[in-house]
């Protein structure tokens, strides 16, 4: 055999060629595959962010007004623009979301009214979370041995998202759901608008509270215990921070002296502590209230409910038998001589009365003839009649008490057919004569002059509270983590003191509705401040 002929049988340099021959398919396939599912992983990314910027942009548009639905289903496609680079089916760049506009949790924007998603929505009202699932994308693998053949498959991406809340620049006020019952924690806002609730004041108890209960919530601020709470709700600026719109803490100390703080907003000032220092109590420029005082009043007690100050008159609505009747308006013959804006009739007369509502809600039906009658009387004695209050106000037939109040103070001092609107009644009154005023007399003396509600000033007779299920979550005065049903705006009706009717401590008042969304800029009487977060 020739030698080189030898040497090249004998040689093993080129023996593994084959071998990396064999293998070069394997090891292209395993690089094809790591890149392809780099790839796949990349757009699974890029389709889970873009699910949870929409789902944050849309659960911001969940204020519980009209069209929050669907005001949040357009944030959720619109306000962020995402974008997908690894997906090569064909499609856009774009991550879609099909259109839904339904308060439900159907279809690829879901809503629903808790967080556990055990209640889908069934309104903008109850739609509190929101749930985004994008349009499916698919990735066709580039480098894997069977080109186009294998794919990543249509994926998509879910987020679920609420929107956490605080309430500012409001006392830190809270009702028990006056609806709830064993098998009901549903609180529908629509129904109580201008009804009348009595609420009866429980804070010091260790108990559960029961519907038509009202007491505080912890605000982080202030002094402690009763001091603190007189401040909150005595000074036009409470104190502390915001309160958690969800999750708050209840208070304990809801006493006399606390309410005396709240009767400030009436022109009372019953108390030394009524307000503390280190803040301003001012009354309302409307002060309208039940009570009188003797026209020559003065001194230190004649801004405290006192018998040389303010007192219930000889004859008040609500006392005694008047009214008479749970539905039927009184008689001129029968009026009383002192009347604030009053109760529902049905809250006015004594429980054994028919029609006497027994619960804490009343019906919304409270006697606007007596209360014209009474406080719109003209110099020369004539009064109010049912049809010149309707003409004289603009109002309709049957206005709220909150609607009343408001023209009361747009048209203040006016003379309108006779009566100087908010003067003082009887006019021109002296000497021991009780006289009603429907102006604060005694804010501006005690260094606080009365707000007239706008723009910049606070409405001192307009609270915001917060409805609870104190009955399904166990609440008394020391209860944490309280979820809020749902924010109210209320009218305080009456101030707090002993009636035949009340006791001191209690507040009766009526719905005006939900509290609005509010935002830093030229917000008075509260600021609501929402930030969404990612649940999953």
């Amino acid at each position: 055999m020739p030698k080189h002929t030898s040497r090249l049988i004998a040689d093993r340099g080129g023996a593994v060629a084959s071998t990396v021959a064999l293998s070069l398919f394997a090891l292209i396939a395993v690089g094809g595959v790591a890149f392809d599912y780099a790839r796949m992983a990349s757009l699974d990314t890029e389709l889970q962010n873009a699910a949870d910027q929409a789902a944050l942009a849309g659960v911001s548009q969940l204020d519980g007004l009209p069209g929050a639905c669907l005001r949040a289903t357009l944030a959720a496609q619109l306000l962020i623009t995402n974008r997908t680079l690894m997906a090569n089916d064909g499609g856009t760049t774009a991550i879609a979301i099909p259109n839904e506009t339904a308060c439900d949790a159907a279809g690829s924007v879901r809503f629903y009214q808790d967080a556990a998603k055990a209640t889908a929505a069934t309104s903008d009202g109850n739609a509190k979370f929101l749930e985004v699932q994008v349009s499916p994308r698919t990735a066709f693998f580039a480098l894997t041995p069977i080109v186009a053949a294998f794919s990543s498959g249509a994926l998509s991406a879910t987020a679920f998202a609420g929107l956490g809340s605080a309430i500012c620049k409001s006392p830190p006020v809270m009702i028990c759901n006056p609806q709830e019952t064993g098998a009901n924690t549903a609180f529908d806002v629509a129904s109580f608008i201008g009804k009348g609730i009595k609420n009866v004041s429980v804070g010091n108890g260790s108990g559960t509270w029961v519907p038509g209960n009202f007491g505080y919530l912890q605000n982080a601020g202030g002094s402690n215990g009763a001091p603190g709470l007189r401040e909150a709700l005595g000074w036009n600026a409470p104190p502390g921070n915001c309160v958690k719109a969800t999750g708050v803490d209840t208070k304990t100390g809801a006493s006399v002296s606390v309410t005396d703080a709240l009767n400030t907003r009436f022109d009372i000032f019953d108390s030394n502590v009524s307000c503390p220092n280190g803040g301003a109590c001012p009354a309302s420029i409307n002060s309208v209230k039940d009570l009188v005082r003797s026209a020559n009043a003065n001194g230190n007690n004649s801004c405290k409910i006192h018998n040389q100050g303010w007192g219930l008159g000889a004859t008040y609505y609500g006392s005694g038998t008047m009214p008479s009747s749970a539905t039927a308006a009184m008689s001129i013959a029968s009026i009383p001589a002192s009347m604030g804006h009053p109760r529902d009739m049905c809250h006015a007369v004594d429980t054994a009365v028919t029609g006497a509502c027994l619960g804490p809600v009343g019906n919304g039906l409270w006697d606007r003839d007596a209360y014209f009658r009474v406080n719109y009387r003209r110099s020369v004695g004539t009064r109010w009649t049912n049809a010149e209050w309707r003409a004289n106000t603009g109002l309709g037939a049957t206005p709220t008490r909150y609607q009343v109040y408001d023209w009361e103070i747009a048209h203040r001092g006016q003379s309108i057919d006779g009566v100087t609107i908010l003067g003082p009644n009887p006019v021109g009154a002296n000497g021991n004569t009780p006289v009603a005023q429907g102006q604060a007399v005694c804010s501006a003396g005690e260094g606080f002059p009365p707000i007239t509600p706008g723009a910049t000033n606070p409405d001192r007779r307009k609270l915001s509270v917060a409805v609870i299920n104190c009955i399904a979550q166990g609440v008394n005065g020391n209860s944490t983590n309280v979820q809020v049903k749902e924010w109210l705006d209320v009218f305080l009706v009456e101030p707090s003191l002993n009636r035949a009717r009340t006791n001191t401590g209690d507040i009766y008042i009526e719905v005006i509705g939900r509290t609005n969304n509010a935002t830093d800029e030229g917000a008075v009487q509260l600021v609501k401040k929402s930030v969404p977060y990612l649940i999953e």
